[in-house]
């Protein structure tokens, strides 16, 4: 398997191991790799030393939120150019993050102000911004890497899906559409997966997304049809394991109907070429 979500100490939030712990996890469980994701910092230096200690596919990435300087083309050049793979548009800081009331950086030190991030269609009056946000996307398509909605809103992503076929961005995952933030209704995701986008359904959903059922997301992997991939987005204390929370998400749904062997390619194949292929 091959889990294309996964978070792990050190980071502004408690995790439930380091990253040699979490590495020693994926291999002690018979994994190939995976995607080490934070909020706040490049994990392209920690995912080498990872996959140069392990032997496991262990790649890095940027989430473009303030702690990289927002939606900016020099962090994203220095992730794309040292080996990352994979660029999250904003999460911690995106306007419907603070909306939603979920966890922020601003609310370890209340001297941070809580300005928060967008693409369109939301407005961009700063014509400097709207010109980072073309080069970063041009940026992700020259190195063929994997662009990730992150936790911006619905009509956002839809905007960044377009702008991706445009520049020919084939590597375009939702990030866990059906959660919180962003909140796609299933129509949506349908329609947006038969158009070519991955939709990612994680574990952590189970667990912690309030109001969130197996049956619901069993209805989000039927909607995403062959652009399923599944992960953990596990790495919390109050979580299982990593490797035991995905595989805990693939028994979960193959009881809810669907079939095994394509939940066993969403959770292997399927995200191992889209980030490594």
């Amino acid at each position: 398997m091959f889990d294309v979500h996964v978070h792990a100490a050190p980071d502004v939030l408690g995790r439930i191991g380091f990253d040699a712990e979490i590495c020693a996890s994926y291999a002690a469980a018979g994994f190939s790799g995976f995607v080490l994701k934070a909020h706040h910092e490049s994990t392209v230096g920690r995912a080498s030393l990872l996959a140069r200690s392990s032997g496991l596919d262990v790649v890095g990435g940027l989430a473009l939120n303030r702690g990289a300087g927002g939606v900016n083309p020099a962090a994203v050049l220095s992730t794309l150019a040292s080996g990352g793979r994979v660029i999250w548009f904003p999460t911690a800081d995106a306007h419907t993050q603070e909306t939603a009331q979920l966890p922020r950086l601003n609310d370890l030190d209340p001297r941070l102000d809580r300005a928060t991030l967008a693409v369109p269609p939301v407005l961009i009056p700063d014509k400097r911004a709207s010109s980072d946000l073309s080069l970063v996307l041009d940026l992700i398509a020259e190195h063929d890497a994997v662009l990730c909605t992150g936790h911006l809103s619905g009509p956002e992503c839809r905007w960044l899906f377009e702008q991706a076929q445009q520049r020919g961005i084939t590597r375009f995952l939702l990030t866990h559409p059906s959660y919180t933030v962003p909140g796609i209704p299933v129509a949506d995701i349908a329609e947006l997966a038969d158009r070519g986008a991955f939709v990612e359904i994680t574990a952590y959903q189970l667990w912690h997304q309030p109001g969130m059922t197996a049956a619901r997301l069993a209805e989000v992997a039927r909607a995403a049809g062959d652009k399923l991939i599944l992960a953990s987005d596990a790495g919390q204390p109050e979580s299982p394991q990593p490797p035991a929370a995905l595989q805990e998400l693939v028994s979960v749904l193959a009881r809810e109907g669907l079939d095994p062997g394509r939940l066993a390619a969403a959770a292997d194949d399927i995200p191992r070429k889209l980030v490594l292929s």
